[in-house]
């Protein structure tokens, strides 16, 4: 029996490659990849890649290539029946049973996509007629051109008009009425179309299939500006993004998607030039969407009205999707000035003014911060107080475990600058530099090696654990693991390090690796550490308690000095260019100095 394509589509497009092949490798993002051991090989140099954009893993060393049902079905020894099964689960869909119940629900699916698809080929011819030139003076005074009305589909829905009779042909009442296009009249028994006197938007799944529409009305009156399809069996408003179809063909040019409160909002801006942009569709903003966003796009950017409605709903959209953000998958905000909406604004400022714009977006715990704490009095304690436990709460919801504590930590510390006078009861350590420990061991090497003044401080610690380990294979033996972790700076000083670790790991026996050590041609560098690494003075007549300590502290001044080096650079560039990724990285590594 085979699986319908929609329904493994389906699957594919609610679950990354990544997402899947994470819960078995341990993955590293590199550029638009993410790269990994081999799982089908024992390997210690990553040859195994993964590629979201693609929906594909590769492993170079054994040539294994696939989706994620290949890769479940190589890693777990599994069917695809049984693949298809467990990624329906992980993706939130019910199982595909075969059943004559799952039959009909394909063929009324189809019969759904159909109907709409002839409702929105119909009305979009119907927007040119000369009748309805009224709705089309409307489109052309937003800005929008013929060929924008076309590529979204546009269309006009005329008053009383008879395509109901026309669908009535091919499908039955039933099936037109699971659409909700139309709905029966108490009085008169008629079919009333729901989008009457509207200009109609197809709403289209991720797949690019119409499922619903959204319409507005032309003239102001007492009638609601926007209505939308009712849910319906295959429409679910909390699942489905305005032009996310569209958008997502953008994403290996953008980690970037602009997201807007409505239809026009993107059609406008789409119109202007800007292409990665979506909308919800009639409802709040929802996980799900914004798990569907991230599986395209890492840095989305929710960009709603400037009026007080619209920074209160940008509001409850950051505090709804706080608790899902991670060091891979954030939210950005950009609220409108002067009240205006996204299509104003473009036409006031062009393409270009409004990308400007756009480019001072606020990262999510930024924006929570500064609109909480606009709408307090910062002299009333009470007020103070209760917005203090409202944004640890916040901080707190996260779920990322590491995240969480910088957020947090970020939080405290601008809530210290609010109240200086204050302690605010914690259990973090805070980012300032604490003076290290002065090992008596390591001091003492440090003064032999002021002697030295051709090696660079970072190169005599370098030098100085190479001897260790070339001449204490049971003391390195015992810290293989710290070492393998540190990255010598000095490229032949690293290499050393690498094959003697190797060495260890596949054979602990001194005379073989000693000729290997010959047979590789490391003499040059061995006879330079051994003239230059003074350590040997130190080293003399010391337990091996001692030399164990000693490499050590070596291993953790190497880490300090590499992590100040890596701090000078991002603290110069974050002069010249004020980046939220550097400023991430760089608090990082002042809270591992701290930690240490």
């Amino acid at each position: 029996m085979k699986y319908p394509k929609e329904y493994l589509d389906e699957i594919k497009l609610r679950l990354k490659v990544s997402q899947v092949v994470g819960k078995t490798v341990q993955l590293k993002k590199r550029g638009k990849e993410f790269i990994g051991l081999s799982p089908f090989k024992n390997e210690k140099t990553p040859s195994f890649t993964v590629n979201d954009e693609k929906e594909f893993y590769h492993c170079f060393s054994t040539g294994e290539h696939g989706n994620i049902f290949d890769f479940l079905m190589k890693t777990k020894s599994v069917g695809f029946g049984e693949a298809v099964k467990t990624l329906a689960s992980e993706a939130g869909m019910q199982p595909y049973r075969f059943s004559n119940f799952d039959k009909k629900k394909d063929l009324r699916f189809q019969n759904y996509k159909n109907i709409h698809k002839d409702y929105s080929d119909y009305f979009h011819k119907q927007l040119f007629v000369s009748n309805n030139g009224e709705a089309l003076d409307y489109l052309h005074k937003r800005g929008l051109k013929k060929e924008i009305m076309e590529e979204f589909q546009l269309g006009y829905v005329s008053w009383k008009n008879d395509f109901y009779n026309d669908l009535s042909k091919k499908y039955s009442e039933e099936e037109i009425s699971l659409t909700g296009l139309y709905y029966k009249s108490d009085k008169t028994g008629e079919f009333i179309d729901r989008f009457n006197s509207r200009i109609i938007f197809p709403v289209n799944n991720i797949a690019g299939d119409t499922i619903a529409f959204g319409g507005r009305i032309i003239r102001d009156g007492k009638l609601a500006k926007y209505i939308n399809s009712p849910e319906t069996e295959f429409y679910k408003k909390g699942n489905i993004i305005f032009n996310l179809d569209k958008a997502k063909n953008l994403r290996s040019e953008t980690d970037n998607v602009l997201i807007v409160e409505g239809y026009m909002d993107v059609v406008s801006v789409y119109a202007s030039g800007i292409k990665n942009v979506i909308a919800n569709s009639g409802t709040a903003f929802t996980e799900n969407q914004i798990n569907l966003v991230w599986k395209f796009f890492s840095n989305p950017v929710i960009c709603l009205d400037g009026d007080e409605s619209g920074q209160k709903a940008a509001l409850r959209i950051a505090e709804r999707l706080f608790s899902l953000i991670n060091e891979s998958n954030k939210i950005y905000f950009t609220i409108m000035p002067d009240s205006k909406d996204p299509d104003d604004y473009i036409k006031e400022n062009g393409k270009d003014g409004f990308l400007n714009l756009i480019n001072q977006k606020q990262i999510i715990q930024s924006f929570i911060w500064n609109y909480q704490l606009g709408k307090i009095n910062q002299n009333n304690p009470y007020e103070i107080s209760k917005f203090e436990k409202d944004i640890k709460k916040l901080a707190l919801s996260i779920k990322d475990e590491t995240l969480k504590k910088y957020v947090l930590e970020d939080f405290l510390e601008k809530l210290r600058k609010l109240t200086p006078n204050q302690t605010l009861n914690t259990n973090y350590k805070h980012f300032q530099f604490s003076k290290k420990k002065d090992y008596k061991i390591l001091k003492e090497t440090k003064i032999l090696h002021q002697k030295n003044e051709n090696l660079s401080k970072i190169q005599i610690i370098e030098f100085s654990i190479l001897y260790i380990i070339l001449n204490f294979f049971d003391i390195t033996s015992e810290k293989l693991e710290e070492l393998s972790n540190i990255e010598f700076l000095d490229e032949k000083n690293e290499t050393l390090k690498s094959f003697i670790i190797n060495s260890l790991i596949e054979e602990n026996n001194k005379d073989f690796i000693n000729e290997k050590i010959k047979i590789k041609g490391y003499n040059q560098i061995v006879d330079e550490i051994n003239k230059n690494s003074t350590i040997q003075i130190i080293t003399r007549n010391k337990t091996h308690q001692d030399i164990l300590i000693l490499l050590g502290e070596l291993i953790k001044d190497h880490k300090d000095q590499n992590n100040l080096k890596k701090i000078e650079s991002l603290e110069q560039k974050l002069i010249n260019n004020l980046d939220e990724n550097s400023y991430s990285e760089l608090i990082k590594l002042k809270s591992q100095i701290n930690r240490d």
